[in-house]
């Protein structure tokens, strides 16, 4: 049942009064590796020759010469041109959408690459795939040590797929929206943005089950469900925003379930978003449905989304907050957006320790505090890229970017991180190019050891 706008205000008062007052840890910068923006991948033999060219949607009308369409940022962002042009030969390796609590057998991370290029229609061509990833911080390179296309040759998804019609049935970026990962055992699960569903499959890409969200009750839709239509109501058929699903998903050791976090405050029955808050439900990986336990994570003001989740121990984690700005704040625009400035800067990229043991009585989780992204020392001079700014950022590293997506504890008091850089359409650390894909490792040791 929706809350009550008083007990909305009870609730937001009550959530952002310790938020406001969390401490900021330090972070220091360990290791930088990068994966250039422009790496691309063969799609299977068996796949579609459809899948040989990609993002040839993204116009609005089908263009199939590669590399004829420029790549920008975007109304919001400027829409500076990136220096890329699509449709692109091959499957972009591109944005990481999250790591998985456990490393590969190999001590590889295990990282999701999302939809595609940003939207349902736009990527009907975008293979759906997962990575086993290497980052070396003495090279400062990223190695893909294995990449898995996922398929569904048993026809387990419930729905009509854009290669509906072949015999491995390869999925792709019209069909599910993947933000989050996390590997049990042999079986790995996918969190997903247009159901908002739960995948399971196995590690070799072959999908055993989709998983539908229950929310007191009732399925919880967002509007790109494929029963959703123009004529169906906000706050009623469906409930979670656009780009508002499962962006993290974390494994609670100890318990073994998965804890699903949407991206997005889910709307009310008035159509309107029920609070400054994110939902966050329990699922059992190991009987297949939801347990019914859930908590709300509060928004800090300014933020606008979380970029992952995941723990660090039975019941603290960490999450990744943020507004949708990106590029250093000393270049903002003073007037119309123009090549030499950003309209919208990255302000606020945090990485937000909670502890899930310790939800007060309208349900929000603790905030026990948090790291600034944009504001990590770097005495050692370890970042392998220039960062566009007005200011002296000597001893300073960044991470001015849009979707930060990727995060996870380390060993000796780290954490890794990384993005998402929406190939070709997010700049970031440049005015005029592409962002790369880039991991970095922090040291944040009295972050973790927060209590």
């Amino acid at each position: 049942m929706p809350l009550s706008s008083r007990h909305v205000l009870a609730a937001l008062v009550a959530a952002t009064a310790p938020a406001a007052a969390e401490e900021t840890f330090p972070a220091t910068l360990a290791g930088h590796a990068v994966l250039p923006a422009m790496t691309l991948i063969p799609p299977p033999a068996d796949a579609p020759a459809d899948a040989r060219v990609s993002g040839k949607f993204t116009t609005g009308r089908r263009v199939d010469a590669p590399g004829t369409v420029p790549g920008d940022t975007g109304a919001m962002h400027g829409r500076r041109p990136t220096g890329l042009s699509l449709p692109f030969e091959g499957q972009p390796v591109q944005g990481f959408s999250g790591f998985a609590m456990a490393p590969g057998p190999d001590g590889s991370v295990w990282t999701v690459t999302d939809n595609g290029f940003g939207a349902r229609a736009n990527s009907p061509d975008a293979l759906l795939f997962f990575h086993r990833l290497a980052p070396d911080f003495g090279t400062g390179t990223i190695g893909v040590r294995e990449t898995v296309f996922l398929r569904d040759p048993d026809r387990v998804v419930p729905f009509r797929i854009a290669y509906e019609g072949t015999a491995e049935r390869y999925l792709t970026g019209a069909d599910f929206d993947l933000e989050s990962i996390q590997v049990i055992g042999d079986t790995v699960w996918l969190g997903d943005e247009f159901g908002p569903w739960l995948i399971s499959a196995t590690t070799d890409g072959v999908v055993t089950g989709v998983y539908p969200t229950m929310l007191d009750g009732a399925e919880l839709r967002s509007v790109d469900h494929p029963t959703v239509s123009g004529l169906s109501k906000a706050g009623t058929d469906w409930r979670v925003p656009r780009s508002g699903g499962y962006e993290g998903m974390a494994l609670q050791p100890g318990t073994g379930l998965l804890w699903a976090m949407l991206e997005k405050p889910i709307l009310g029955e008035d159509g309107e978003p029920e609070g400054q808050f994110l939902r966050a439900m329990a699922f059992d990986p190991a009987k297949g449905e939801w347990t019914g336990a859930s908590f709300r994570f509060a928004l800090a003001e300014g933020a606008t989304a979380i970029g992952d989740f995941n723990f660090i121990d039975e019941t603290r984690a960490l999450v990744i907050e943020r507004d949708n700005g990106e590029g250093d704040p000393s270049l903002k625009c003073a007037g119309e957006p123009a090549p030499d400035c950003f309209p919208q800067p990255a302000m606020l990229k945090r990485v937000v320790l909670i502890d899930t043991a310790s939800i007060d009585a309208e349900g929000f989780v603790r905030r026990i505090g948090h790291i600034d992204l944009m504001d990590i020392a770097d005495p050692d001079g370890l970042a392998r890229l220039e960062t566009a700014a007005g200011r002296d950022l000597d001893g300073r590293f960044t991470f001015p970017f849009f979707t930060i997506e990727s995060v996870m504890a380390a060993e000796e008091g780290a954490i890794l991180v990384g993005m998402d850089n929406n190939l070709p359409f997010s700049s970031g650390r440049r005015l005029d190019a592409a962002a790369d894909n880039e991991v970095i490792r922090l040291s944040v040791p009295e972050l973790l050891a927060a209590r």
